[in-house]
């Protein structure tokens, strides 16, 4: 009797472990489905993105991030506004002397002398250096302000001539600086020594010049000619 219980009980329990693990591949099957219809659909977004950005100005990353930046001042300036507070003087309270050196450092290799091209050129890199020279005084700026109002912020209408005076120490600082202009000339200058025996044949620089370029292509062809004139014995 036994025996044929044990019998009986086998295929009920083979009959479970096989829908058991029925159940368990369908189970991994729906998972896999669902993955793979998840996948399907990040793929396609990704795509719908990437034909975005394909389509998108090639300097739109930087133009997005000027004008996140520039929200981000503007807003800053209202809450400044809103506690009275100057935004410049803020702004320069936040920067880190670390951040400073970085942005000096940043600013040199952007702009590296590459010698002299033309003089637009180098009258635009002098421009540039002696405004990078220039210290704001805010608090002279807001003595101005309040002096002056808007008469500050001239337009097209404004009359400015002979109503600009400048400081002592503004006129200090461009003596000393033309100072320094000559004194680098003075250090690169290209004169050339010259020979207090030598024959005087010209009446400047420029004509000395020619006299020996014309000297170096033309002498053995005039040099009878000239000892000639010299002597006199010219015809």
């Amino acid at each position: 009797g036994s025996s044929g219980s044990e019998d009986e009980a086998r295929p009920g329990a083979a009959a479970a472990a096989a829908a058991q693990k029925r159940e368990e591949r369908l189970r991994r099957f729906r998972e896999l489905h669902l993955k793979r219809n998840e996948a399907r659909k990040l793929n396609h977004q990704e795509v719908v993105e990437e034909d975005k950005r394909l389509k998108l100005p090639p300097n739109w990353e930087a133009k997005k991030a000027r004008l996140e930046w520039e929200l981000k001042v503007e807003e800053k300036k209202r809450e400044c506004a809103a506690r009275g507070e100057d935004y410049e003087r803020v702004k320069l309270l936040e920067i880190s002397a670390e951040d400073a050196e970085r942005w000096e450092r940043k600013k040199k290799r952007k702009n590296p002398d590459l010698g002299f091209s033309d003089y637009a050129a180098a009258q635009l890199r002098q421009y540039q250096r002696l405004t990078r020279q220039i210290k704001p005084d805010l608090e002279e700026y807001e003595k101005l302000k309040e002096q002056y109002g808007e008469a500050l912020y001239p337009t097209s209408d404004s009359l400015l001539h002979g109503t600009h005076v400048p400081t002592k120490e503004g006129v200090d600082r461009m003596v000393a600086d033309l100072e320094k202009q000559i004194e680098k000339r003075e250090k690169y200058s290209r004169r050339r020594p010259y020979n207090d025996d030598a024959d005087i044949d010209y009446i400047n620089e420029r004509n000395a010049k020619f006299n020996k370029k014309a000297e170096r292509f033309y002498g053995k062809y005039t040099a009878e000619i000239k000892q000639n004139l010299e002597r006199g014995t010219a015809v």
